[in-house]
């Protein structure tokens, strides 16, 4: 079988949820027998990644491969003649979208990774009014057309395969679930910046307004007020994700562009990570802080239901109350690190287990 992959988002940014996962799949696709593997992407011509894929002949820019033209330029000028010229058996799309404009290569079969739903149901981060409009509008047809022409729409939990069917009801019969792959940590964590204190809490993503950052950080300061056994807050992000009153608040740490010996470092140290989000498709952070061992809090609802153990500690994420009642309660009885129980419920999430499901999913669509 020769299988080929949109390798754009790892071509972009192979560190984003969205390119590991592309990553991932690469790597289980390439420990599979008699399975050849085709990268499709787009990238400046000077790029070492023209060495080991597919890519059109003009030059892309890297910062620009997700915009609307430049998308439309290679799913209907280049990739539908590249699927014919490499003999693609099996094509997948990995970014909600992507699937050739045009008629299908006969005997080629379609995928697409639909990671979530959220360009569509939340009001996602844009500089401006009419390019989120514009953006909405045009992710919706081209969504709406990958789910249509797919053989099948991979999901990475129940809760994204539901939202999918209920605005693409004509594709519930081809919809399967493939939880991401979610790796344990490789080499030695690095050391927590000297300027971290010995206790504190973590939480990773600021920037889309469903991360539901600035009720999390307001709520924290509230606790911090009312004990001071409350510990400081680090936050991976920008600051400019928050309103002003919120950015420098005291006991507050903001990191970014850590690498994962970084990340590594920061979930085996921190006392508790939290996931406040009104909607997530999966859930990454707290599966890698559950691999090590990491208790975490988070929201219920979503896919963060189906990530983490019944018995870590979730409150209601538009009820501010319920969030700071929870914060109160850990800051004075911390979670008990559980690490062998929390690490065997991340395996189900690991290299074994993704393979595993992969090919399953790769059976159903040779038969």
């Amino acid at each position: 079988m020769r299988v080929g992959l949109d390798y754009r988002p790892a071509t972009v940014a192979p560190q984003s949820g969205i390119g590991r996962q592309v990553r991932a799949l690469e790597q289980a696709l390439l420990s599979r027998e008699q399975t050849e593997l085709v990268r499709f992407t787009e990238a400046p011509l000077q790029h070492a990644q023209r060495q080991t894929a597919c890519c059109p002949p003009w030059s892309g820019l890297l910062d620009g491969l997700q915009r609307p033209h430049v998308r439309m330029r290679f799913e209907a000028r280049f990739l539908p003649r590249a699927l014919r010229e490499q003999r693609i058996d099996l094509y997948i799309a990995t970014a909600n979208m992507g699937l050739p404009i045009g008629r299908k290569p006969a005997g080629t079969r379609y995928v697409v990774l639909l990671h979530d739903l959220f360009q569509l149901t939340e009001r996602n981060f844009h500089r401006s009014r009419f390019k989120a409009l514009a953006y909405r509008l045009i992710d919706g047809v081209s969504i709406a057309w990958s789910v249509w022409i797919a053989d099948y729409v991979w999901c990475p939990s129940q809760f994204s395969a539901k939202e999918a069917a209920r605005l693409f009801p004509f594709a519930a019969h081809k919809l399967r679930v493939l939880p991401n792959l979610v790796e344990a940590f490789a080499g030695t964590p690095a050391r927590c910046p000297d300027s971290l204190p010995r206790r504190f809490w973590l939480a990773v993503g600021t920037r889309e307004p469903r991360k539901n950052m600035p009720r999390f950080v307001d709520c924290w300061r509230q606790a911090r007020e009312q004990s001071d056994q409350v510990p400081d807050l680090v936050l991976i992000g920008h600051a400019d994700d928050l309103p002003a009153p919120l950015r420098q608040l005291p006991g507050l740490h903001w990191l970014s562009g850590i690498g994962d010996a970084e990340l590594h470092g920061l979930y085996a140290t921190t006392e508790c990570l939290w996931q406040p989000s009104f909607a997530e498709g999966f859930g990454l952070p707290v599966v890698e802080a559950l691999s090590l061992g990491t208790p975490v809090a988070l929201a219920c609802g979503s896919a963060l239901d189906e990530v983490a153990p019944l018995s870590s500690p979730r409150f209601t994420a538009d009820q501010p109350d319920e969030l700071l009642a929870c914060m109160l309660r850990l800051a004075h009885q911390p979670e008990l690190r559980n690490q062998l129980e929390l690490q065997q419920w991340a395996a189900r999430f690991d290299f074994t287990a993704y393979r595993t499901r992969l090919e399953q999913l790769l059976q159903e669509l040779a038969r």
